[in-house]
């Protein structure tokens, strides 16, 4: 976090003029610039022997931008895509969508995009592994993730009859368990409350909160690992 006193000492801070810079830093992309530069950065203090794929549900109160209704939660949401390293530091976020879609909606052009903000960061994506839940078990994704030499590891669903009826897929249990770590990212992201629900109409300002929080999150573990 920035030493506020030492920038502003004349005059006091207001959430307007907090706010005012925020936006304007979402218009010009700079969250994800940074996220990206802190990500190039500080490469060597992630664990790539594998990544996480998740999608995660947020409830919505205020309208606005990709929101549906979510029978599950009973509730308006917007659902996003994750990527997490191997020891649940975030890695990338797509472009939120509507609620009352799954998570392989569209999932042609949102994985696309988690995949070039890590190839922005300069992240080699050939040879990773990527573990994923049943819910993601599609022809689509294990060909994109062949097309970019991703070692997909994805649960088979049971009520997808071309998983079930074509040739043999293999899935290592083990390296399943890592996923785990995603899991408790997502929750670890609930410390910040401004992500629990969304308030935000557009968008682009909600991806830009969730860019801030990675990086939040990320500096402040390589901080304490600095300090151990």
């Amino acid at each position: 976090m920035l030493p506020l006193q030492q920038f502003f000492t004349t005059e006091s801070l207001s959430w307007q003029g907090t706010y005012y810079h925020f936006n304007e830093w979402v218009k010009d992309g700079s969250w994800s610039k940074v996220w990206i530069a802190i990500l190039s950065a500080h490469k060597d203090k992630l664990d790539l022997s594998s990544m996480q794929l998740d999608g995660s549900h947020t409830p919505c109160k205020q309208g606005g931008e990709a929101i549906g209704y979510q029978a599950r939660k009973k509730t308006k949401t917007t659902n996003s895509l994750f990527l997490a390293d191997n020891q649940g530091n975030m890695l990338a976020c797509a472009t939120p969508q509507e609620g009352q879609h799954h998570d392989l909606f569209n999932i042609q052009t949102l994985f696309e995009e988690l995949c070039q903000m890590l190839t922005k960061a300069g992240i080699d994506l050939k040879g990773l592994f990527l573990n994923a839940d049943a819910g993601f078990d599609s022809k689509e994704l294990r060909k994109i993730c062949k097309e970019k030499q991703i070692e997909a590891n994805i649960a088979l669903n049971s009520r997808n009859s071309v998983s079930q009826s074509e040739e043999y897929v293999y899935f290592d249990e083990e390296l399943y368990k890592c996923r785990t770590v995603i899991e408790h990212a997502n929750a670890w992201m609930d410390s910040f409350k401004a992500l629990l629900v969304r308030f935000e109409k557009k968008t682009t300002t909600w991806l830009a909160l969730l860019l801030l929080a990675f990086s939040v999150r990320f500096l402040r573990k390589i901080k304490q690992k600095s300090k151990s």
